[in-house]
Formats: structure tokens, sequence, C-alpha cells
């Protein structure tokens, strides 16, 4: 592998030409940007491609005079999809590409075309927690660390070579998804990336093998995974609506009425009440009954409608939730 990535580099010691790619609004995109203006991270980026029109990341490009080319393709047709994307690459001259929240799985052909060439930043201590939501799936496993990876793209998901690992971020017991990526992941995976590059650019990079059998799987945070078993312990429901928060919110319901929760967190007490049951509002948040314990929650969506202050909800103690 690494053979192919110092045999890619722009010959003559030539400064690594650099595409991003990038499906959302580009905060990742944004501060790959200004680290390469910076000089932080060796060489330039020549193009962003993105996936979907009106990608925040367009804008943001044009802000740093970077060229952006929007690139469309079914899902289910990665073939043609590839095609597009390596024109576009090969007529920029394309040395390097670095996936920065690209929402997409490249297919076999981009792949091999730029084999040992695509990096990828993801949100955890791979092989733990790979593909989408990992955040979720650490706050809802309970593991008490974090960290991100910078690994080499193979025909996986998320299971190439470790070029560079982070570790060291303790999740704490009010962390939600939100937080954890944005005011620990992120940063950290900025200076990931730059190592990377860095170590790639100068032949010195060293590449990790991931072992899968330590890997963990699951899929989109979709309404079955964040819905709430109110027979599980009071830690573990916490954990959900914690990996729940922002999106998709954790799902449970009033009668026939759809409740998400969020701003969740455990408090002090317990008692005989059914799990679900509120029991009080204190300090603006509602205090529910759990197996083992209590949790509070600040803000509640009500038959998929606007996230509210939970005294503004409705609702209101003994109701039951469930």
């Amino acid at each position: 592998m690494s053979s192919s990535v110092e045999a890619a580099t722009a010959a003559g010691g030539a400064a690594p030409r650099v595409a991003v790619l990038a499906s959302g609004r580009g905060s990742n995109f944004e501060s790959l940007a200004q680290a390469f203006r910076d000089r932080e991270i060796p060489g330039e980026i020549v193009l962003l491609v993105v996936d979907k029109p009106g990608a925040g990341a367009c804008a943001i490009a044009e802000r740093f005079g970077i060229p952006w080319l929007l690139v469309r393709g079914r899902r289910r047709d990665r073939d043609a999809f590839d095609a597009a994307l390596l024109d576009v690459l090969r007529q920029h001259a394309v040395d390097y590409v670095f996936l920065a929240g690209f929402m997409r799985i490249l297919g076999r052909a981009a792949v091999a075309a730029y084999w040992g060439r695509i990096l990828n930043i993801h949100p955890s201590l791979l092989p733990a927690f790979p593909g989408l939501a990992a955040q979720a799936q650490a706050l809802g496993a309970g593991v008490e660390e974090s960290g991100c990876t910078v690994h080499f793209v193979d025909f996986g998901v998320d299971t190439g070579p470790i070029v560079v690992q982070r570790g060291g971020v303790s999740i704490q017991d009010t962390d939600t998804a939100a937080s954890l990526y944005f005011d620990h992941l992120y940063p950290l995976g900025i200076e990931a990336i730059a190592e990377a590059v860095a170590n790639v650019a100068a032949g010195t990079a060293r590449y990790l093998p991931q072992d899968e059998s330590l890997a963990t799987h699951q899929g989109l945070v979709d309404d079955v995974a964040a819905r709430i078993d109110w027979s599980q312990t009071a830690d573990r429901i916490d954990r959900l609506i914690r990996g729940c928060d922002p999106q998709p919110g954790a799902l449970t319901q009033r009668g026939d009425e759809a409740v998400r929760l969020f701003d969740g967190g455990r408090v002090a007490g317990s008692g005989a009440e059914p799990p679900g049951t509120l029991i009080a509002v204190e300090d603006g948040r509602l205090i529910i009954a759990a197996q083992g314990g209590r949790i509070a929650v600040g803000r509640v969506s009500l038959a998929g409608g606007p996230k509210l202050a939970a005294v503004d909800s409705g609702l209101a103690p003994g109701d039951r939730l469930g």
C-alpha cells in the first residue's frame, strides 16, 4: 500500500493536488480549506465535489476561491456516479481525494482508480463503530472513550488501513451525539488529517490493517433503533436519548401520539412509579420514572412537530409514555 501512495505523490515533490468530497453543510470542508490555506496541511485543494444540490459546502468553497462541481447520480447506480466522478477528478489532475462528510459509498471503480489515495475521517476509534451514526453507537454502547481515525478507503465501509488515530476523548454523562462530535471529535479530526497528509506526502506514513473481528455494526439511527424500551434501565435509556440528540430524537408515545425526547440526563431519585411515568417538573425539565432511576428531559417533539421546551409541550405529571 505504501508504495502505491508514494507513487501517486505528485512528480518532483510537487504539492499534492487534493479534491474534497462532501454532502452537507461543509463544516469539515471549511476546516480543511482553512488548514490548507494556513499551510497546516501540505498541498492544495483544487476541487470540491458535492452530490447534493444546494450543499452548504459550495458557498464555503466560493469563499475560499475553490472550484466546485455537482456530480449527481442515483445511489443504486454506483457505476454511473463513479464514471462521472473520475472524469472530473482526472480533468483537475487530482492526486488525492478526501471524504469530508460525504454520505455516499464509492463504487469499486472509483476506489480502484485512486487506490491508496482516498482518505476518510471517521469519528470513532476504528474498528469500533464503523458506518453512520458513530457517536450514537458509542453513546449507546456506554463506552468511556472515543476518538477519530483517518484511514484509506478500500472496498468496504470504514474498513481500510488506519493511517492516523487519535483517542483520549472522555465521553461525559452529559454528552450528546452533537456535543461529542462538534466539541471534541471534529477538531481532533482536523489535526489527524493534517498529520496523515503530511506523513503520506513525506512517505513516512504507517498503515495499520483493521481487525474486523473487533468491529461493531449498526445502520442508520432510524425509528426502530431510536425507540425507547421502558423495561430497560435508566442508564441505557439515558444513553439512547443522548445518542439520538439532535437527530432523530429518542422515540416513545403518549397514547397514539409520537413523542421524541431531547436534552436528556440522569437525575437522582427513584420510586415506585411505573417506568415511563412523568413524575414532576423541576427546573424546566420533565422528570420521568425509569428502571433503577429517573431521567430528566428538557425538550420534546410531539407528533412530528418542532422541538419545544418540555414545560411548553403539554406533557404533565401523571402522563404515561410507552
